[in-house]
C-alpha cells in the first residue's frame, strides 16, 4: 500500500527490478538490426501478391479494382450484368486489364500525368462504386482523368503516344515520365477547345489506327512522328470533317482486326489489311455505316481471336464477349447487335482483356 501511494517508492522499486533483470540477462544482442536495409532495400512490391485484375474508372472519377475472373464470357447480344453501382448521370469511361504490380499513369483532359501502383487502388466487389480518384492523386479542380496507361516499368526505351479529340498526336520517350511528382507533370500541351483523348505505349515503329465518331479511320506509321518533349502540343494526325471528332486510337498489328462499336450496341470486326497505310494528316476512309438505328461510332480497338472484350453502357451495365463471337465483315457495313440498349442508354466504353 505504501508503494502504490508513493510515486517515488514505486519508481525506485521499478528501477531496482530492472537493474536486477539487467544483471541476470547481461548478454549482447545476437541479431543485428540494419536500419538502412529496412529503409532503402525493402520494396513494397515484394509484399503484394501479383494477380490479374480489372480496373474501372467512371466519368465522375470513381475507381475500383476487381479480380479479372469477376466476369465470365457471355454470348453477344446479351443484356450483360451490373459492372458497378453508379450515381445518376455517371458512367464508366475507362476499363482495362492489368496486374497489381503495374504502374498506372493517369493522364488528364488538361494534359497532365500522375502515377500510382495498381495495388494502391482498393479491392472492391463487382457492384461497388469504388472510391474517388482524388483520394489517390492530387488532381486540380478543373481537371479529370481521361485515360489510364498500364506500364510494367518507367525506365524502358519505348515511347508514349498521346492523341487529342481534335486529331493531334504526339510521341514522347517513356523515360521522360520516370520521376512523376505527387502533383503530376505536364505530358502534352493542350490547345483551346481541345482535350486529351487516349494514350498508347509503343516501341517507335508501330502502325497507328485512328477512328472518328463519324465512321472514318486512318492508319499511318509512327515513324512519321518525331519524338517531342513533355510540354509540346503535337502534330496533326487526321484531318477531321466538319462536326466529327476522334473517338479511338490503337496500334495496328498485322493479322488482327479493328473492332468498332456504335452508341446503340452494334459492332463488327474488320481485318486491318482492309485499310491502306496512308500519310499522317489525311482524312481517312469510311470504316462504319452510321444509321439512325446504330448511332455514331462510340468506341474502337484492335483485337485478335484470343481476346475477350468488355462493353459498358451509360448505366454501368457491362458484358464480356469473346471476339471470336463477333462477325468479321467489311468496312462500310454496320455490323451485328453486340449488346442490348434501352432508349436512354449508350455504349460508352470498350476494354480489351488479353487471355
Amino acid at each position: 500500500k505504501e508503494i502504490l501511494d508513493n510515486e517515488r517508492s514505486l519508481l525506485n522499486l521499478i528501477k531496482d527490478e530492472l537493474l536486477e533483470i539487467k544483471s541476470i540477462h547481461n548478454t549482447d544482442r545476437r541479431t543485428y538490426i540494419d536500419k538502412t536495409y529496412y529503409e532503402d532495400d525493402i520494396n513494397k512490391d515484394n509484399l503484394i501478391h501479383r494477380e490479374d485484375i480489372v480496373v474501372t474508372l467512371t466519368h465522375d472519377g470513381y475507381i475500383k479494382r476487381m479480380a479479372s475472373n469477376t466476369y465470365s464470357s457471355q454470348k453477344r447480344g446479351g443484356r450483360g450484368m451490373q459492372a458497378m453501382t453508379v450515381k445518376e448521370n455517371d458512367f464508366i469511361e475507362n476499363i482495362f486489364h492489368t496486374t497489381t504490380h503495374h504502374n498506372l499513369l493517369f493522364f488528364t483532359n488538361l494534359g497532365r500525368v500522375y502515377n500510382i501502383k495498381a495495388y494502391e487502388i482498393p479491392d472492391s466487389s463487382r457492384t461497388a462504386k469504388g472510391i474517388n480518384i482524388i483520394n489517390l492523386i492530387n488532381l486540380n479542380s478543373n481537371e479529370k482523368v481521361q485515360v489510364v496507361l498500364c506500364l510494367d516499368g518507367l525506365d524502358n526505351c519505348g515511347y508514349i503516344l498521346m492523341a487529342t479529340k481534335l486529331g493531334l498526336i504526339k510521341k514522347t520517350k517513356i523515360s521522360e515520365f520516370s520521376k512523376i511528382r505527387k502533383n503530376g507533370l505536364i505530358a502534352i500541351g493542350i490547345k483551346d477547345n481541345d482535350e486529351l483523348l487516349n494514350v498508347k505505349q509503343t516501341k517507335g515503329d508501330a502502325n497507328i489506327v485512328m477512328v472518328t465518331s463519324g465512321g472514318y479511320a486512318i492508319i499511318f506509321n509512327e515513324k512519321n512522328i518525331r519524338s517531342m518533349g513533355r510540354s509540346a502540343a503535337g502534330v496533326k494526325a487526321i484531318t477531321l470533317r466538319k462536326g466529327d471528332s476522334l473517338v479511338a486510337i490503337d496500334l495496328a498489328t498485322d493479322g488482327e482486326d479493328l473492332l468498332i462499336t456504335s452508341e446503340n450496341g452494334y459492332g463488327k470486326r474488320t481485318p486491318l489489311k482492309s485499310y491502306p497505310i496512308q500519310n499522317r494528316g489525311g482524312k481517312g476512309i469510311k470504316t462504319y455505316k452510321i444509321t439512325e438505328k446504330t448511332g455514331k461510332v462510340s468506341c474502337a480497338c484492335v483485337v485478335n481471336e484470343n481476346n475477350d472484350v468488355m462493353l459498358i453502357n451509360s448505366n454501368g451495365v457491362g458484358i464480356r464477349i469473346k471476339t471470336s463471337d463477333i462477325s468479321k465483315i467489311g468496312r462500310s457495313s454496320l455490323g451485328v447487335k453486340l449488346m442490348k440498349t434501352n432508349n436512354n442508354e449508350k455504349i460508352t466504353t470498350i476494354g480489351k482483356i488479353k487471355e
